[in-house]
């Protein structure tokens, strides 16, 4: 595809949502209002999206696929030149598949909206904001400036911290607080760090303090960080990041934020905003930092192993019977463990870790995003997530209430808890696989140590999977015999056509990546090399 197409395509990505989520707050025409200003601007959300993603698909459609190493479709502007900062565009096989997801999530979410409006406000600030969201969330996986990224990331704050406090429910305004709170601190550490890596190298852009830094390292002249500078700006951009990716222990926002937030908000969050985080480590501090990201490599990947179990202890805690655990804030947990596999994969500093750290991503994005869309329609139905509710003991539980939406729950189960054959199998393996050759310098002894804790991660994972499957699908069986047990509850509402058509392309994405990874890895691999051997040049 023409090079001026690209640029153009990749640059709407960016934009459109922006703009639409201008016009969002505008009355609508007359002849466009359907049944009222409300359906109109929700069909706005679905149009605007929905445009979007064709967009994202046309790019990944002509992105050369034979050198994904490349960064393409770049558009570079100046834009403050006193510091060299520049509106700097482009995609490569890294970035490529996280903005298609983002995309698609987004449609989803604004397509389930639209026929399950959420509880709150107005519809016309609720669409403003998930487009806010969108286009921030694009640019961050878009933009090769550091100071772009930073603005960047921190733009999809605000509308996250509204849609939890205005459309979510429960501690919806604690929860919120702390999402913003957290964040917020984490990313003042970051923008120091970046300010400490652009003024250090003469500029912010990532691309040629990328090819400076290999330049540098390899003996081959450049204007490359001193190991000090890069000690000290690795350490506050990677802070700044674990809070958003989650790393344990800076995760303790996640799980409040999700269980407060509406549907949409949960797998936006957990689909879309957690990966910036990890994004961020790949692009930023494994090819400008690279003797940083080596000396602080085995602590994150310390922290992360920790976070794998931690993560499914937690989840263990709350499935069992008699907990009162809540079936939202499960999944919120599991997450803290599935993105330390990401964590994990990315500390080996291999391309065979960091591949299976971005297939990871994209593997949870799929998969979680699933999931609490699932969860969502379970509490539209039943009015609650409390898992001791939804098991009861009459045996018959969700199977024999709604049995195409148990077997769904019990899909993305097991595509979460890592089956061969789906996507959520391939990512973990290869973090593993990493750890257990890391890179060169790294201390292997402590890399297996590391991967026999993630292996032992899981089988917990698989453990508090199954018994969710097992209670909320097939329903509690009392030990013994007693009277006046539980009455048979009436039938629920089973997958309705706006949920199949929201859920059904999820599905299709994680069988689809798990029998033919090569599609993904095909693209990352290249680039990773790329990055790990110096970024983009």
């Amino acid at each position: 595809m023409n090079h001026t197409v690209l640029q153009l395509l990749l640059a709407a990505l960016v934009v459109l949502p922006l703009l639409g989520s201008v016009t969002a707050l505008l009355p609508a025409p007359p002849g466009l209002r359907g049944r009222g200003p409300d359906q109109a601007v929700l069909r706005h959300g679905v149009t605007v999206t929905g445009v979007v993603l064709a967009a994202a698909i046309a790019l990944a459609a002509g992105f050369d696929h034979d050198h994904p190493a490349r960064m393409q479709a770049q558009t570079d502007i100046g834009w403050i030149p006193a510091l060299d900062i520049r509106i700097h565009l482009g995609v490569d096989g890294v970035s490529l598949p996280l903005l298609v997801l983002t995309a698609l999530l987004t449609f989803l979410s604004a397509l389930y909206a639209y026929f399950n409006r959420p509880a709150g406000p107005s519809p016309r600030a609720f669409v403003a904001l998930l487009l806010l969201l969108e286009s921030g969330t694009l640019a961050s996986f878009a933009v090769l400036d550091l100071m772009l990224f930073f603005l960047a990331f921190e733009m999809v704050l605000i509308p996250m911290y509204f849609l939890i406090n205005r459309w979510g429910s429960g501690e919806r305004d604690r929860a919120a607080w702390r999402f913003i709170l957290y964040t917020l601190l984490g990313s003042v550490v970051m923008l120091l760090g970046l300010l400490l890596v652009g003024l250090g190298g003469g500029t912010f852009d990532m691309v040629a303090l990328a090819s400076t830094a290999s330049d540098s390292a390899s003996g081959a002249g450049g204007s490359g960080l001193s190991h000090t500078t890069q000690l000290i700006a690795a350490l506050a951009i990677i802070v700044g990041l674990a809070v958003k990716a989650p790393m344990w222990p800076l995760h303790s926002w996640l799980p409040d934020a999700h269980t407060a937030a509406p549907t949409v908000g949960s797998v936006l969050l957990a689909g879309v905003l957690l990966k910036m985080g990890t994004y961020g480590l790949v692009r930023i501090v494994l090819p400008i930092t690279p003797g940083a990201a080596h000396t602080y490599a085995p602590y994150l990947a310390a922290f992360a192993v920790v976070g794998i179990i931690y993560g499914s202890l937690a989840c263990l805690a709350l499935a069992r019977t008699g907990a009162k655990g809540d079936l939202k804030r499960l999944i919120a947990y599991s997450s803290v463990g599935h993105m330390g596999f990401v964590l994990l994969g990315i500390a080996t500093l291999t391309p065979t870790g960091v591949n299976g750290a971005l297939f990871a991503n994209i593997a949870h994005g799929l998969i979680t995003g699933l999931l609490f869309f699932l969860v969502g329609a379970l509490k539209d139905r039943s009015g609650t997530t409390d898992l001791d509710q939804l098991a009861g003991t009459s045996g018959a539980a969700l199977y024999g209430r709604a049995p195409r939406l148990g077997g769904l729950l019990a899909f993305g189960a097991v595509a979460s808890l890592g089956l061969p054959g789906l996507a959520g199998f391939w990512g973990e393996m290869l973090a593993m696989f990493g750890a257990f050759d890391p890179a060169d310098g790294l201390s292997r002894p402590a890399y297996l140590t590391y991967m026999a804790f993630a292996g032992f991660g899981t089988l917990l994972t698989a453990a508090y999977m199954l018994i969710v499957v097992r209670r909320v699908c097939m329903g509690d069986h009392p030990i013994e015999p007693r009277v006046g047990t539980e009455p048979e509850r009436p039938a629920l509402a089973d997958v309705r056509g706006y949920e199949f058509a929201a859920w059904s392309p999820l599905v299709a994405l994680t069988v689809l990546a798990g029998l033919w990874p090569a599609a993904l890895l095909g693209l990352t691999d290249p680039a990773v090399q790329q990055l790990l051997a110096g970024g983009n040049r």
